[in-house]
């Protein structure tokens, strides 16, 4: 195949116009007041499919936001390669702590991305990497280079939980059919260190509310006779994790899947230095699971950590109460043989069980999934790692990532297939954060790589 490098080059200004018009429209999936805007999007993604090349694009309803499906086939007996990505994005917050507006994207040159970043909410994920397959495809078409029959399912719920796309992808087993599924929403080491993501944790995702009195109380008439529902689940929360920051929840541990010395070793062959990783955080040191790496915490190990905590009086000025309520937000993410609802169920019966008879506790589930691991021995793995020696000029690290899919694992349930993760994103891009950003660099480079994967996928599948 020729490589794609002269056409994205020659194009390189309208693929980041195009980019950047997508960035401005804040499809936030998690706050309804956003709703038109994530339509909006849909029909965004739509054209773009039908522009690229697809010859039938559709905008499919669902119980929740819609998905947009695209599909070029041009020969039945030829592999199906289906592309999944999503267009919506995390809720901007806090908005004092950006650089520039989240919706009005910038390009910015940085140390690690001297030819310039877009700075925007959903610029890395996964508007920016979604839309290299968009691209990839009008170069194949454009060039007559289109290997095989390509899929494209882009959904607007997977900030949410993706609830909606389980629900799609059980009703449309035959229009989803393909040989492999393709995912560009994680990340590789470095610019000049490709790899493929060959591991995602699953995810158990719930709130906690915690309740006292049936009101709001005077703390000089009520303080230390009633329970403070703040300072319990302060304790409760702080009881979760031991000296070893090891989680206490009975049962939390059972299933986990435990590495041998010699996959850890293979893990610790990824470069990686200690202390640019807590330059880069502002950090003293880290702090974890003992006994494991960083690396290994972050990637091989279940975690659990509170993602938002409140209650009580929190606006400028003093006001002195005991709260009625306090809530958290607390997530868990899972390694290979953890059942999320399996474990939502012990995180659920655990709580309740250590709170004191003085408050009353509720737990609500909000989404999960499973974990997943890709085969390096199948060709799909092999396909990808072909493309990236093509395009970077080096083999690509296997490599486990701490994030979370939580579809991949229903894929294969549904579909029967297995999926490749090709991530361009870099650890510094600020996914979910302030000042989130995509090199310009990376954006191209997964232009030029994505349709050799087609190129040797087709191959090998011969």
């Amino acid at each position: 195949m020729k490589s794609a490098k002269p056409y994205t080059q020659e194009n390189k200004d309208r693929f980041l116009n195009e980019l950047i018009e997508l960035l401005k429209i804040p499809s936030i999936s998690a706050d309804p007041s956003y709703k038109e805007d994530v339509l909006k999007t849909a029909e965004a993604v739509k054209t773009a499919l039908e522009n690229a090349g697809c010859d039938k694009v559709e905008i499919c309803e669902t119980p929740g936001y819609p998905i947009v499906y695209g599909e070029k086939i041009i020969d039945k007996n030829l592999p199906t390669v289906l592309v999944y990505g999503h267009y919506d994005v995390q809720p901007p917050d806090p908005l004092e702590l950006w650089d520039s507006p989240p919706f009005e994207p910038v390009i910015k040159k940085t140390k690690t991305h001297p030819d310039g970043a877009i700075f925007a909410r959903g610029a890395c994920d996964d508007k920016g990497q979604m839309y290299m397959h968009v691209k990839a495809l009008e170069y194949m078409t454009s060039t007559n280079q289109l290997p095989c029959n390509v899929k494209f399912m882009i959904e607007g719920e997977e900030e949410v939980g993706s609830s909606s796309l389980g629900w799609f992808v059980k009703r449309n087993h035959e229009k989803l059919s393909n040989d492999i599924i393709l995912i560009s929403d994680t990340g590789m080491i470095a610019k000049d260190v490709p790899s493929i993501t060959t591991g995602l944790r699953g995810l158990s995702y719930v709130e906690v509310e915690v309740t006292g009195p049936n009101r709001d109380l005077h703390s000089g008439l009520y303080g230390g006779a009633v329970a403070n529902p703040i300072n319990i689940l302060a304790k409760m929360i702080a009881s979760l994790h031991d000296e070893n920051n090891h989680i206490t929840i009975p049962g939390f541990y059972e299933k986990v899947e435990e590495l041998t010395k010699e996959e850890r070793a293979k893990m610790a062959e990824a470069p990686f230095s200690l202390e640019n990783y807590k330059k880069a955080l502002d950090i003293a040191d880290v702090y974890g699971e003992k006994g494991y790496t960083t690396n290994e915490r972050n990637s091989i190990r279940p975690t659990l950590d509170v993602n938002g905590i409140w209650g009580g009086y929190i606006g400028e000025g003093a006001k002195t109460v005991i709260p009625s309520k306090a809530y958290a937000k607390i997530s868990m993410r899972l390694v290979p043989n953890q059942d999320w609802e399996e474990i939502t169920q012990l995180f659920t019966n655990h709580f309740e069980s250590i709170a004191p008879k003085a408050v009353k506790v509720k737990v609500t589930p909000h989404h999960g999934g499973q974990a997943y691991v890709t085969p390096i021995d199948f060709i799909g793995y092999k396909a990808a790692e072909k493309a990236y020696e093509k395009t970077f000029g080096k083999t690509p690290i296997p490599q486990r990532s701490g994030g979370s899919i939580p579809i991949v694992a229903l894929f294969e349930k549904e579909l029967k297939s297995k999926t490749i993760l090709m991530g361009f994103g870099l650890d510094s891009d600020a996914i979910h954060s302030p000042n989130e950003h995509y090199g310009i660099w990376n954006y191209l480079k997964g232009i030029e790589t994505i349709p050799q994967f087609f190129h040797f996928f087709t191959e090998l599948k011969k």
